[in-house]
């Protein structure tokens, strides 16, 4: 190797060992400098508000009521007068079975009792003429008493003819389906011209009634106590809020509590009552319920996004006096609201805690707080800089 190598050698090492020395003097310089520079966080005071206590569970939308329209005499449909997905009132006719067999049959009823009416009222002459008869001694009073028992028997065949066109005229009402509720139909099961009767299978359509609505949802069992103290006092409101957890779309109250609490589950049930006028909440659907117990007066809340979750327990980042943080243990109560947290213990009213910028703190950290929305000042080493750059 000649003289010239081994020199540029040594000459490229040399750069290579001064680089680095200063790059990592200059990287531990400003660790040191890291550890002193005060960081931007933002911060909010604790207050005492009257904040609502909500109770929230996953809920289930469910038809108040659901009604399988199954035919209750046999023959053939001869029209559906229904749409699929539209709303049917209460005695709205839905679909008529052929009424001529059914009508002969009340005709027939109707002839029969005319038939027994006549019988009775010969019986009842005869037995008037009996009577009288009878007194003058012309009847003997066997006669009298046989005709008299004729007359009981007529008298019951014609209640029995009543009572047969009274069965003929509710089977032929049956043939002119109507709605027994008010709902929205659903898919058509059977077509026109098909025999239908009782023994149809899935009946002629369902319908489900969603104005108003409920929605099924369960709680823990610690929580019954607190759920009918507060039926007592009055209604409950429920409120649905959507998938996000932040938009409340329908507004209701607490109807049932049920009577039992599921042992696999150690959770109750309950039921809310919306009345659903925009069809907001459908049948089947999953909602956020949020149950409204009650409401504290003079609590403790800060924002939901200052509390932290540690090993040991709940937390915040409380600013203390020289702009330095603390690691405050605290207990907190539930939601209060939408974004703000209840404190049981651990705060007080008026101490800033950070809600911006935790994830660069660690106990005593010198922090600049800034009221949310505020800009943090820039660096003094980018302010001078620009000084320097403008000369």
């Amino acid at each position: 190797m000649s003289r010239w190598k081994i020199v540029a050698i040594i000459v490229v090492v040399l750069v290579v060992a001064i680089i680095g020395y200063r790059i990592m003097h200059r990287s531990t310089g400003s660790q040191r400098g890291g550890e002193d520079t005060p960081i931007p966080v933002t911060v909010v005071p604790a207050t005492r508000e009257n904040v609502p206590v909500y109770l929230t569970a996953l809920g289930t939308v469910s038809a108040l009521n659901t009604v399988t329209v199954v035919p209750q005499v046999t023959g053939q449909l001869v029209s559906v007068n229904f749409k699929e997905g539209k709303e049917i009132k209460k005695g709205d006719v839905i679909a008529q079975i052929d009424p001529r067999t059914f009508q002969a049959a009340v005709e027939q009823a109707q002839g029969k009792l005319a038939q027994d009416q006549a019988l009775l009222s010969a019986a009842k002459y005869l037995a008037s003429s009996y009577e009288n008869l009878a007194k003058k001694q012309y009847v003997a009073a066997q006669t009298l008493q046989a005709q008299e028992q004729t007359v009981l028997q007529q008298r019951a065949a014609v209640l029995a003819d009543q009572a047969a066109l009274d069965s003929a005229r509710v089977q032929l009402g049956y043939t002119t389906i109507r709605a027994p509720i008010d709902g929205i139909a659903g898919l058509r099961l059977v077509d026109v011209g098909n025999i239908v009767g009782p023994t149809t299978t899935g009946g002629i359509v369902v319908l489900t009634q969603i104005h108003p609505i409920s929605v099924l949802f369960n709680l823990p069992q610690q929580n019954i106590e607190a759920v009918r103290d507060g039926m007592l006092k009055g209604a409950l409101q429920v409120a649905a809020l959507d998938r996000s957890n932040n938009t409340v779309i329908a507004t209701g109250a607490l109807k049932v509590i049920s009577n039992q609490i599921d042992t696999s589950t150690s959770t109750f049930q309950l039921k809310a009552e919306f009345a659903n006028p925009t069809d907001t909440l459908w049948p089947g659907q999953f909602v956020n319920v949020r149950l409204q117990l009650g409401t504290l007066h003079d609590a403790l809340v800060v924002p939901a996004q200052a509390v932290q979750r540690g090993p040991d327990g709940d937390y915040v980042f409380a600013v203390q006096p020289g702009n330095t943080v603390k690691m405050q243990a605290v207990t907190t109560g539930g939601e209060a609201g939408a974004s703000q947290t209840l404190i049981s213990s651990g705060l007080s009213a008026g101490v800033r805690v950070v809600t911006e910028g935790q994830f660069r703190l660690k106990q005593n950290s010198k922090v600049i707080p800034l009221a949310p929305g505020q800009v943090p000042p820039l660096p003094k080493t980018a302010t001078a800089g620009t000084r320097s750059g403008g000369g």
